[in-house]
């Protein structure tokens, strides 16, 4: 909220009237973009069935900002987390675009 607001400093790198887009200031890739929602949601369990588009666009967005940065090809992955055991820290909706490298496969994700 208080980047949203501009009380603090972020590397903004889009911005239209109902996302920002800014890199995360603890990368775990080359690439680390969150994609946030002006309008605080606090997470992706507070969303309304209104919200279906900002979510469209959320993820849109990352897409513009996977392109923009040259990883969109190569691919990347997209991450939202939820709740305390989800890992979720800020308790503000957002959307990680991580990428610009081999990322590691985890054990809830298979290959092929």
């Amino acid at each position: 909220c208080r980047i949203i607001a501009g009380e603090a400093p972020a590397e903004v790198l889009y911005r239209d009237d109902t996302v920002i887009a800014f890199r995360d200031i603890h990368p775990a890739a080359p690439v680390h973009i969150l994609v946030v929602p002006l309008r605080h949601i606090e997470s992706v369990n507070a969303l309304a069935p209104e919200d279906e588009t900002l979510m469209g666009h959320l993820v849109l967005v990352a897409q513009e900002m996977a392109r923009r940065e040259g990883i969109a090809e190569r691919g990347y992955r997209l991450v939202v987390n939820v709740g305390k055991d989800g890992r979720q820290v800020v308790p503000h909706l957002h959307l990680h675009l991580i990428g610009g490298k081999m990322l590691r496969v985890h054990k809830y994700s298979r290959s092929g």
